[in-house]
């Protein structure tokens, strides 16, 4: 019997959901820290151990790091601190912790970019292969899950196509680079989770099926979506006006400055892509289940009183 602890938050939702069916069957039972157990669903909430409060709280860490064998950790973002502080600094109680309470193995959230000649001045991506370091000098079996952009940060971008027909980044038209679905993520990480026969320190790129331009997005949506939909490079000044004026901390807006600057120098291109483990979804497939519904919704009204 082992247990797996992990943040209710995955960005994905689906690695909870995969956890708790597969779980079971292994021997395994999970452990998931929450702020709020009552926005958990109430199946999973009767088929988990949940821990409230906040992962990176030392006293909520000492609780669900106690007799766990593996944890998924994934940093929660937050634009109102440096970016150290944002990765290195939430993550280095639990580093301490794991070594406290013999935690075997983690799965981290990360990125692309290790090896390459932009890894030193990408930014959060800088920041974020920092934080593995400092996971792996605590003496656990870690494996940093390397992604690429997320198809998800084009939700953000639903009401411009809607609206529009335009969705916008930084990077030039012509640039392809790999790009995942946040459900390959949790596949990718639910297997490590579940099967921990490895040891030792690694990465594993989660590189979806094909590396795709803005160009290449904005003709597949036109044909997933049945209406036209161009890409727009933003400048790099106003994507830092834009962030600065949203009250963010200026070095993480920096920190994200830098790390579209090494996207569009070629920071997400330093892996050779090779057959991907589990599920690879289409970025097709994944406009025409998610994408879509989103851009055909009726925007949300607005109370003029």
């Amino acid at each position: 019997m082992g247990t797996i602890a992990c943040p209710a938050r995955t960005r994905s939702g689906s690695l909870l959901s995969l956890l708790v069916e597969a779980a079971p069957a292994r021997g395994e039972e999970v452990r998931v820290v929450v702020r709020d157990p009552a926005r958990l669903p109430e199946a999973v909430r009767g088929r988990v151990e949940v821990v409230t409060g906040s992962h990176g709280d030392t006293a909520t860490l000492d609780r669900a790091f106690t007799g766990a064998d593996a944890v998924f950790w994934l940093v929660p973002p937050d634009g109102s601190v440096t970016p150290d502080e944002a990765y290195s600094g939430f993550t280095r109680p639990a580093a301490r912790a794991f070594a406290a309470h013999g935690v075997g193995h983690v799965v981290g959230v990360s990125a692309l970019g290790r090896g390459t000649p932009q890894a030193a001045r990408a930014g959060l991506v800088t920041a974020s292969l920092a934080m593995d370091d400092l996971i792996a000098d605590s003496g656990v079996a870690f494996r940093a899950l390397a992604n690429p952009s997320f198809f998800e940060n084009l939700l953000e971008e639903a009401d411009s196509i809607r609206e529009h027909g335009v969705f916008t980044d930084t990077v030039a038209a012509d640039r392809p680079a790999p790009l995942v679905a946040v459900a390959d993520i949790a596949q990718a990480a639910a297997g490590l989770l579940l099967d921990r026969s490895w040891t030792g320190i690694g990465s594993v790129p989660v590189l979806g099926p094909q590396d795709l331009s803005p160009d290449d997005l904005a003709r597949i949506m036109t044909e997933v979506l049945g209406r036209p939909v161009r890409y727009q490079r933003q400048p790099l000044d106003e994507m830092r006006s834009t962030l600065l004026g949203y009250g963010l901390n200026e070095s993480f807006v920096e920190g994200m400055v830098d790390m579209k600057r090494a996207k569009d120098q070629g920071l997400d291109s330093g892996v050779d892509r090779a057959p991907q483990a589990g599920p690879a979804t289409g970025f097709a497939q994944w406009c025409a289940q998610t994408l879509k519904p989103a851009v055909l919704a009726a925007p949300a009204a607005v109370d003029a009183h």
